[in-house]
C-alpha cells in the first residue's frame, strides 16, 4: 500500500515537489509495518487523507516600497492536518519559498507537533518576498498587505501562525498590528509576538535550546555521556544556529564550526558567541568574513572552495554535529567524513537537513542520530505555550518557560526511544518518531471519522 500512494504521489506531484516527496518517503517506510499490521488504517484511508493537505492557500500580495514603486510578491499558507488541535506552523519569506517547500514543512509538521504532545495541527506558510535589503518601512509594508490577505483563514483556534526563516518578532509585530486593525480582535493568532504584547518569553531562543536539552538527555540515556568539555559542530549562524552554539557553551561544550550561505568559520580556541551575535545576530546578515578579521587564528572557508556534495563544516573532528542551517545540507560525504573524525552523534536542529543516503551511513555505522522533528521541536512547544498563556491573559517567568521546554524535550526523547524498542528497532530515533507521531494523529483521525 505505501509503496502505491508514493507512486501516485509521484505521478501527481512537480518537480519542485522533490523536498515533499522525500520527506514522505522517509515517513512512509518507517511506517509501512504498523500501516500493513493494522486493518484500520487502510479502512480509514489514513495515509492517503495524511499524505494530502487540507488546503493550499496561494494569494498576490501588493505592496509598495520607498520609491512608491508597486511590488508583487506570491504569499501562501498550506493547513495540511488539524485532526490534534489548531493548524500551527511558521511562516518563512525567502526567495526560494515555492508550494513544493511549504508541503514538506507542514506535512514535517504535523509529526513533530503530534511527538510534542501538545493540541497543535501542522501548517506551514510564507512569501517569497526576501526581507534582506529592505528597510523597516517596506518590510512592515509588505507584512501589512500579506496580512491583508491571509487574515480571512487564520484564527486563535482555527490557525495559528508563527516565525521562521526571515520572520523574527519584527515581523510578526508588523503582522499582528495588520491583524488586529482588520479583525478589531486581540486575541492569540499568531505566536512569537513581541514579549510587549502577549509573546512569551524564551521563544526567540527555544528552537535551539531545545536542540541541546534533547542531546544532553539522549547522551545521558544512551552512552552514559555529557556534552561538557566535548567539541561540537554546528551549521548556519542564525536564529537557531546561535541558540545551539549559547546552551551548548552553557553545558560545557566547546563549538568550534559555525557557516552561513556564503563559507564556514573554524576557530579551534572556540566560537566566540558575543563577536559572532554582532555580526550576525538581531538580523544583522553580515559575512563571516568578518569574524576572520576580528580572530585571525580562525578558518574562513568559501563555499565554492570545497568538493561538490561536501561541506567543510563537517570536516573537523568533533563528538557530536549539529545541522541548524537548511534541508539537505549534510550529505553523504559530510557524513563520511563526520564518521572518520570520531562524531558519535548527530543531532538536527534544522527541519531535515540530512540527505536520506547520510542517514542511512550514519545509522549503519551506529552513530546517534536526532531527526529534527523530534529534536528541533522546542520552537513549535514555546509558541504553543505562547498560546496558552495569551488564552489566560497569563505570563510566565522565564523559569517556568524553560522548566517546561527541557521536560518537554525530555519527553519526547522518551516517547521516540520506546516506540522505536517496542517495535524492534532499538536506536532508530527516526522510525520511532515516525511511529509515535503517526499513531497520534491516525487514532484522532479514526476517532473524528471522514
Amino acid at each position: 500500500m505505501v509503496e502505491k500512494i508514493l507512486a501516485n504521489l509521484e505521478k501527481s506531484s512537480c518537480a519542485v515537489d522533490n523536498t515533499f516527496l522525500q520527506a514522505v518517503s522517509e515517513v512512509l517506510h518507517s511506517l509501512t509495518p504498523i500501516v500493513e499490521s493494522d486493518p484500520r488504517y487502510e479502512m480509514n484511508g489514513i495515509v492517503e487523507r495524511l499524505v494530502t493537505p487540507d488546503r493550499i492557500i496561494q494569494f498576490k500580495v501588493q505592496w509598495l516600497d520607498d520609491q512608491n514603486r508597486v511590488n508583487i510578491n506570491n504569499g501562501y499558507r498550506i493547513q495540511f492536518n488539524n485532526s490534534l488541535g489548531p493548524y500551527k506552523g511558521g511562516l518563512r519569506f525567502h526567495p526560494s519559498v515555492t508550494t513544493g517547500v511549504l508541503k514538506f514543512l507542514a506535512f514535517e509538521q504535523i509529526f513533530k507537533n503530534s511527538l510534542t504532545g501538545l493540541p497543535i495541527g501542522g501548517a506551514k506558510g510564507g512569501s517569497d518576498f526576501d526581507p534582506k535589503g529592505k528597510s523597516d518601512f517596506e518590510i512592515m509594508k509588505f507584512c501589512r498587505a500579506f496580512m491583508r490577505e491571509l487574515h480571512q483563514y487564520i484564527g486563535a483556534r482555527t490557525d495559528v501562525p508563527a516565525g521562521d526563516i526571515g520572520v523574527g518578532s519584527k515581523e510578526i509585530g508588523f503582522l499582528f498590528g495588520e491583524y488586529k486593525r482588520i479583525s478589531r480582535n486581540y486575541d492569540g493568532v499568531l505566536s512569537g509576538k513581541p514579549y510587549a504584547f502577549g509573546g512569551s518569553l524564551m521563544r526567540p531562543q527555544a528552537t535551539g535550546y531545545g536542540v541541546v536539552y534533547f542531546a544532553q538527555e539522549m547522551l545521558k540515556e544512551e552512552l552514559q555521556e555529557t556534552l561538557d568539555s566535548q567539541v561540537c559542530c554546528v551549521s548556519g549562524a542564525g536564529n537557531v544556529a546561535l541558540h545551539t552554539i549559547e546552551k551548548l557553551q552553557f553545558f560545557g561544550a566547546k563549538v568550534i564550526t559555525c557557516s552561513d550561505s556564503e563559507g564556514t568559520i573554524y576557530d579551534p580556541d572556540g566560537i566566540k558567541l558575543e563577536l559572532l551575535k554582532s555580526i550576525k545576530g538581531d538580523e544583522k546578515r553580515q559575512s563571516l568574513k568578518l569574524y576572520k578579521a576580528k580572530v585571525p587564528t580562525s578558518v574562513y572557508t568559501q563555499k565554492d572552495d570545497y568538493p561538490e556534495g561536501a561541506h567543510p563544516v563537517w570536516s573537523y573532528p568533533c563528538f557530536a554535529a549539529f545541522p541548524c542551517a537548511t534541508q539537505n545540507e549534510l550529505t553523504k560525504a559530510d557524513a563520511q567524513s563526520l564518521i572518520r573524525n570520531g562524531c558519535i552523534a548527530v543531532v538536527e536542529g534544522a527541519n531535515m537537513p540530512t540527505t536520506p543516503d547520510a542517514i542511512d551511513l550514519l545509522q549503519e555505522e551506529g552513530i546517534l542520530f536526532a531527526p529534527g522533528k523530534a529534536s528541533n521541536a522546542g520552537g513549535v512547544a514555546v509558541s504553543e505555550f505562547e498560546m496558552s498563556q495569551n488564552a489566560s491573559m497569563e505570563k510566565w517567568d522565564y523559569d517556568k518557560v524553560d522548566r517546561k521546554l527541557d521536560e518537554l524535550m525530555r519527553q519526547i526523547y522518551k516517547r521516540i526511544a520506546l516506540t522505536a524498542k517496542e517495535y524492534g528497532r532499538e536506536r532508530n530515533f527516526v522510525d520511532g518518531a515516525n511511529i509515535a507521531a503517526f499513531k497520534r494523529v491516525a487514532e484522532a483521525m479514526i476517532l473524528e471519522g471522514v
